[in-house]
């Protein structure tokens, strides 16, 4: 937790430089009202995706998915938990909150790799609602048959690094 902190501030540090130097104090200004908008949004939702979650735990069938998706489930686990992500709805504050949920009730690491994954990659909310009408079905379909195989790999590789740890 500490070292991604650093590293965010770090990166942070570097482009209010790169700003200062291409915009001076009136860029910066912009930029921090910019960030302190953004940050005022997430403290609203935040706090509540995380309560959101911990309802969730309790009402979600999770021992019900644990034989589908749990660390013994192998390949198909990872096929399911890739199909999973592609069908959460919404975005990063619930997506992740749920996927947290899914893994505390059992699932296992490299399920859970895919099915973000999956999330990331498929999302069938933000195909049907952005990528096919602004991109255009023909590109939307290329693109999902060319990512096809993205969280199967990423969920079979995550399992192979687990292999690899003591």
């Amino acid at each position: 937790m500490i070292v991604a902190a650093l590293i965010i501030w770090t990166i942070v540090a570097a482009l209010a430089v790169m700003v200062f130097r291409k915009q001076g104090r009136p860029g910066l200004v912009a930029a921090g009202e910019m960030g302190f908008q953004q940050g005022r949004a997430l403290a609203i939702r935040l706090p509540l995706a995380i309560l959101a979650a911990s309802f969730l735990m309790q009402v979600l069938p999770v021992d019900a998915l644990v034989p589908y998706i749990g660390p013994q489930s192998g390949v198909s686990g990872i096929l399911i938990a890739s199909v999973m992500g592609g069908l959460l709805p919404g975005g990063p504050m619930t997506s992740f909150p749920i996927a947290l949920v899914i893994l505390q009730g059992g699932a296992g690491l490299p399920q859970i790799v895919a099915l973000i994954t999956g999330w990331s990659v498929f999302a069938l909310h933000r195909v049907l609602a952005y990528e096919a009408p602004i991109m255009g079905w023909r590109f939307a379909a290329l693109r999902l048959v060319a990512s096809l195989l993205l969280p199967l790999a990423s969920g079979l590789l995550a399992q192979g690094m687990l292999a690899l740890l003591p």
